[in-house]
């Protein structure tokens, strides 16, 4: 597909630099059967959930990935140590002290360089392609993620990052309720809506909740830069659901339970376990599955995601999921009523096409719509 067709209008003014206070409290545009959108707020989620309903969410925890340091050179190299400034993003941890990383700029640092932090905290360049890097902390492994926290900052995506720097509120705005397995260098923002009230409304209607852990990575903010989808490379990630999530998520749908997916990187994890459709197995490993229009999905029912970029593979994803022109339609629509967009905006309910369902009583019914 073209992905000009995944293109819109976004005023930057739309653009979220703070999350809704509270959480819940942003706006939910709710996308059902007939396409048609209707305005929400977060809080009002469990009117369209009910007893049987499996909510999987993303327990990755964000690491405080952004950090700044100065480049130390050893002497005799022809090129004087001058403690140049070094920005740097971690992308994936390599071992228990060693991390793949993007520079800026990577032209002042090169393979055999140290970059010293504060605290006096050093790593070592082991190799250098371009505007990546890997780096060997002078660390014991136990002391890597506390060592992290003081040093570093939370890596706010670029179009946050480049309107303010990071700050302590960020500390835990950027971090869900269900956080818990460090790795993560950008939040799986549909679970930043979720407040411990809103998780007990939920399950005072039944409504239970399954952990999968997916590490997002840079390449969610990555922009597609060829013209057809069939061209594009995909991220990976690492992901893994358990044998006891797999266990509940088909049990509920044995029952006649719908999966409600807590963001895109929920459901790519999933729908990369599912070796057929409806039914899902433990799964541990990289995924890069790539979702676009005319996929078919296998397990999710319905989707809490936020709004995304134009042209980005994520909208590609929510068209894939409730259908292109019904995206573009609400979208527009979202627009026009000043919906935030983005990691700190709001939220959209979104039904799989094909499925119409009755909220209150959770039963679905395939090819109705």
């Amino acid at each position: 597909m073209q992905v000009d067709l995944f293109d819109f209008d976004l005023p930057e003014e739309l653009i979220a630099l703070r999350p809704a206070v509270p959480r819940d409290s942003a706006r939910l545009l709710h996308v059902g059967a007939t396409g048609e959108p209707d305005h929400y707020l977060v809080s009002e989620l469990p009117q369209f959930l009910g007893a049987g309903d499996v909510m999987v969410v993303n327990t990755t925890k964000v690491i405080p990935a952004r950090l700044v340091g100065r480049r130390v050179r050893p002497a005799g190299e022809g090129v004087a140590n001058t403690g140049a400034k070094v920005e740097l993003t971690l992308t994936e941890r390599l071992g228990p002290v060693a991390w793949g990383c993007l520079l800026k700029p990577a032209r002042r640092v090169k393979a055999g360089d140290k970059i010293l932090f504060d605290s006096d905290v050093e790593a070592q360049v082991t190799a250098r392609d371009r505007s990546t890097a890997t780096l060997e902390f002078d660390l014991e492994p136990a002391v890597m993620e506390p060592v992290l926290a003081h040093i570093g900052a939370m890596p706010l995506p670029p179009y946050i990052a480049g309107k303010r720097a990071p700050d302590a509120r960020d500390n835990d705005d950027y971090q869900t309720l269900f956080a818990a397995h460090a790795g993560a260098v950008a939040a799986p923002t549909a679970g930043l809506h979720f407040t411990a009230e809103l998780v007990k409304a939920l399950s005072e209607k039944g409504v239970s909740v399954v952990e999968v852990t997916l590490h997002v990575g840079p390449g969610t903010f990555l922009p597609v830069k060829v013209s057809d989808t069939k061209t594009h490379v995909m991220h990976s990630e690492w992901g893994e659901v358990t044998q006891k999530a797999a266990d509940a998520i088909n049990a509920a749908r044995a029952q006649g339970g719908r999966i409600v997916c807590v963001g895109t990187t929920a459901l790519r994890l999933v729908e990369s376990a599912c070796p057929e459709a409806g039914r899902i197995a433990a799964f541990r490993g990289d995924t890069d599955i790539f979702i676009t229009p005319g996929y078919q999905f296998r397990i999710c029912d319905l989707l809490l995601t936020n709004f995304h970029l134009p042209r980005s593979t994520l909208f590609m994803l929510v068209s894939a999921f409730s259908g292109l022109s019904v995206m573009q339609a609400a979208y527009a629509e979202a627009v026009a009523k000043g919906y935030r967009f983005y990691s700190y905006g709001d939220a959209c309910l979104l039904t799989r096409a094909g499925v119409a369902r009755t909220e209150e009583t959770g039963t679905e019914n395939a090819g109705e719509i």
